[in-house]
């Protein structure tokens, strides 16, 4: 097999030693196995500015989408109504989720390449007095879009409503204050901006709230409160847990601090991104998301020419050592190039001389 360079939103690069992690077997009953989970449970609240009295982490089997569901399905009662704000694909599948369990919600909904509107939700807010929950997604990774979490967590906090943020392509990578923000769930995956390998995904929760879910989940293997009571006493998880990504995960968080935590991620990440919009929009190639919304994450470009074939282009790519990500829209023909993992200003430089040269060759 050949090595590429993934320059997708997660599973992405990773490093050698987190690789190599991964050679190992663990049992989950282990002492030394179960030390790992609370070790990872510590350092994320840290990452996150919180401190253990007031928030907890729990640590979910699975893909981001089975964390974000066993937040839904175990934190919003029968009684409660979450509005669901969405501008993509992943707030979309939220309301499909909230449809699957049976809540009551309401959508608002704004266009991919479009904030959402303060005075609208402060609308829909004044007129809808039975809505009880707020979730967002930060980074939808749809388009590359950075919601406004400061402008929304403000919002939550005036109306006295619980938040649950979705920051599964942002937390790592972009830095967030829970505890400022007032954010109650926080949710993020082992395979994003801290670099890991996909197996698992993490909820970081506000104590108080966590409590008030004992009995609410419709699924017995989502049951987010369950996972935090058995997790809690020494770190075992309450079913089969994905031992090799869970070390894997705890090298990975130890290289970030040891990078210079969140922000000295953020800036790299944020440089591959101006680099790679700025030379792709010298070839022609137009960003989809505008310079103001994009996030450090991943960018959304449209394609060049009418003619223009992403199958070609994605072989050429390649076969020249980097794998891109197909677009999501469906108004629109795009294609997406993520800006995370273990990629640095050399990669994004050699990947566009890459892209200059596939466009020498192939006549608009």
């Amino acid at each position: 097999m050949y090595h590429y360079k993934l320059l997708t939103p997660g599973p992405l690069t990773t490093t050698s030693t987190v690789k190599e992690e991964m050679l190992f077997d663990r049992c989950t009953w282990d002492n030394d196995y179960k030390a790992i989970t609370q070790k990872i449970r510590a350092q994320l609240l840290e990452l996150a500015g919180v401190k253990k009295e007031d928030y907890t982490v729990v640590l979910m089997q699975g893909s981001g989408t089975f964390a974000v569901e066993s937040v839904m399905t175990s934190t919003i009662a029968k009684d409660n109504k979450a509005l669901i704000i969405t501008n993509g694909a992943y707030g979309e599948r939220i309301v499909k989720m909230a449809e699957y369990i049976g809540l009551n919600y309401r959508q608002y909904s704004v266009n991919y390449d479009q904030y959402p509107n303060e005075d609208e939700i402060k609308r829909i807010l004044e007129e809808d007095e039975d809505i009880t929950h707020m979730v967002m997604v930060h980074c939808e990774t749809t388009t590359g879009i950075l919601n406004p979490l400061d402008m929304v967590s403000q919002l939550a906090k005036d109306f006295g409503k619980t938040f649950i943020v979705d920051a599964m392509s942002s937390f790592g990578g972009v830095e967030i204050n829970l505890s400022s923000l007032k954010i109650d769930y926080l949710v993020s995956s082992a395979n994003k901006c801290i670099q890991g390998v996909p197996g698992f995904g993490f909820v970081i929760a506000k104590i108080d709230k966590l409590l008030a879910c004992e009995g609410n989940a419709r699924s017995l293997s989502l049951d987010l409160y369950d996972q935090w009571k058995n997790m809690d006493k020494d770190g075992k998880w309450r079913y089969t847990s994905p031992t090799h990504v869970v070390a894997a995960f705890s090298k990975a968080i130890d290289e970030l601090m040891a990078e210079g935590g969140i922000r000295a991620r953020f800036l790299r990440y944020k440089k591959n991104n101006r680099m790679l919009r700025e030379k792709l929009s010298e070839l022609g190639f137009q960003a989809y998301i505008s310079e103001e919304k994009q996030s450090p994450i991943i960018t959304t470009f449209l394609f060049p020419y009418e003619k223009f074939d992403f199958t070609d282009f994605y072989s050429f790519v390649k076969e020249r050592g980097f794998v891109l990500y197909p677009g999501k829209l469906t108004e629109a023909e795009t294609f997406r190039i993520g800006n995370i993992g273990e990629i640095y200003e050399e990669d994004i430089r050699t990947l566009c001389e890459i892209i200059r040269a596939y466009e020498g060759v192939n006549v608009r």
